[in-house]
């Protein structure tokens, strides 16, 4: 029984440290409610073409990234890539000619200079925070610190050159332009809003800084974004190569219902059957929204704190996304992997004024030949979807579809004979799918209150019940949901 572990949620953050627990010898079950891992890193296929449900890029496959040391130590193979380069081509409006967000940073460093001149004292008071944060980050830091072993692990990875962080531990990004006069530059600050946005759910005034110099700096080598050869979901297959090869097992359409003060209650998805099952601990792979919905405990002051707190978080973002099969002779000649449009500057970033695009690469598996995927996403309030009649719904989607392909159409070419396959996801399609509360994605807002040492921590007010994922430090991304992951995991191997 002390051995015996479950994992609620078989995404990338779930798979991890179910692997890594098997790996040290602990008897570990992942239960997770939909029939393919992943998560919002999965995948579906359609008429030939295979899509990315949410995720379309990865950070931490360099030596030494995260993704790396974990394969490592699982014996497993890292999945065959190629570099984005550039990581993204941001369009402002009415503008043809992109801001390309280069991986050499000499290249990078050219392209905003010519871009933003007078702002390089600002990029570069970014690169300085960026080392000494990615430096600090790879020492294993326990953020935010529970109790005394925590601490100890924090203690240990700071070192002298972590010191040049802690006077910006509580400045945005915002607060960092006005201190070196470029808060009225709005090319640049429209393009910190946007490439913030992506990575930290908010805009530069609300981001922290430092945060923000890690999501701004990771696209460059050494580091770099990476496009994987086949699909997403090769990273969860090799994750769940990992999970068997050391003795544990996944259970697809297992959706655990509640977490009770001894076990938990799990439905068949296919039978409607419901079973108990009981752990020394349990790790839950889900939204910190879905995790106090799931107790079902006697609640003690802590716990009451805490459900406050999850309360009171800031409405999280939901995604529209539009995905396309097309013939090839749709996408522009040297088109980049990855896209940003910004199509007014009057508008908020979502609600189909901006877009992130992810364009298939040929032979990358996504497409037949002469085929190409493009996948198209804008954020958008949660509540609009679901504070409506079925009639409403539906008028909403067609017009969310028909504004994005007008918008795409401006750069693709979109029309009757180059789209094979159309289809689109709401926040409601989210929570079908994902089972994330309301559909929202991206975790936790990258705020100064939300981030590093005020996050969310991966232990919980319940003894022996940990929280894994894009509400914990470091936030979202596959690279960030496996270091919450393998934060967990020793938090768990310290309590033997």
């Amino acid at each position: 029984m002390n051995n015996k572990i479950i994992v609620i949620g078989a995404g990338i953050g779930g798979l991890t440290a179910g692997a890594l627990l098997a790996r040290r010898g602990y008897d570990v079950t992942v239960y997770e409610q939909a029939f393919v891992p992943g998560g919002c890193a999965s995948t579906f296929k359609r008429r030939g073409f295979t899509f990315d449900v949410g995720a379309t890029q990865v950070a931490g496959l360099e030596p030494g990234g995260i993704h790396q040391r974990i394969f490592e130590e699982l014996d497993i193979e890292l999945p065959e890539t190629t570099f984005c380069d550039p990581a993204c081509a941001v369009f402002l409006p009415e503008e043809t000619t992109p801001i390309n967000v280069w991986r050499d940073p000499k290249k990078w460093q050219i392209e905003r200079q010519k871009q933003f001149p007078e702002s390089e004292p600002f990029w570069q008071l970014l690169a300085k925070l960026f080392q000494a944060s990615w430096k600090f980050q790879g020492r294993d830091p326990v953020l935010p610190p529970r109790n005394f072993w925590d601490v100890w692990q924090l203690i240990k990875a700071m070192r002298l050159d972590t010191l040049i962080t802690v006077p910006f531990t509580l400045m945005t990004v915002g607060d960092a332009l006005k201190l070196y006069g470029l808060y009225e530059d709005k090319r640049l600050k429209t393009f910190l809003d946007l490439q913030l946005k992506l990575y930290s759910q908010v805009n530069a005034d609300e981001t922290a800084l430092l945060y923000a110099a890690t999501a701004l700096g990771v696209s460059q080598e050494p580091q770099g974004l990476y496009h994987l050869q086949g699909s997403m979901q090769v990273l969860s297959d090799r994750l769940v190569e990992g999970l068997e090869k050391h003795g544990g097992k996944l259970l697809t359409g297992h959706k655990v219902e509640k977490i009770h003060d001894k076990n938990i209650t799990i439905r068949n998805q296919k039978t409607g059957g419901i079973l108990t099952e009981t752990a020394n601990h349990i790790v839950a792979n889900v939204p910190v929204q879905n995790l106090v919905k799931m107790l079902d405990i006697p609640v003690n002051t802590w716990l009451k704190l805490y459900q406050k707190r999850v309360e009171k978080l800031p409405e999280a973002s939901g995604a529209f996304v539009i995905y396309l099969g097309v013939d090839r002779q749709a996408i522009p000649e040297n088109c980049p992997p990855h896209l940003q449009f910004l199509y007014d500057y009057n508008g908020i970033i979502g609600e189909n004024n901006s877009l992130f695009v992810s364009v298939s690469k040929p032979g990358d598996g996504r497409a037949p030949e002469g085929k190409a995927t493009i996948i198209a996403s804008s954020f958008t309030d949660t509540q609009i979807w679901w504070q409506t009649t079925e009639e409403k719904y539906q008028q909403l989607k067609q017009q969310y579809t028909s504004e994005a392909i007008a918008c795409l159409s401006n750069y693709f070419q979109l029309n009757s004979d180059t789209i094979i396959h159309q289809e689109t996801a709401t926040p409601r399609t989210f929570a079908h799918y994902t089972a994330r509360d309301q559909g929202i994605v991206g975790g936790i807002g990258q705020r100064v209150s939300t981030f590093g040492p005020f996050g969310i921590a991966t232990r919980t007010p319940i003894k022996n019940l940990w929280l894994v994922g894009d509400s914990t430090h470091p936030g979202e991304g596959t690279a960030g949901v496996s270091y919450s992951a393998l934060t967990a995991v020793r938090q768990i191997l310290s309590n033997k």
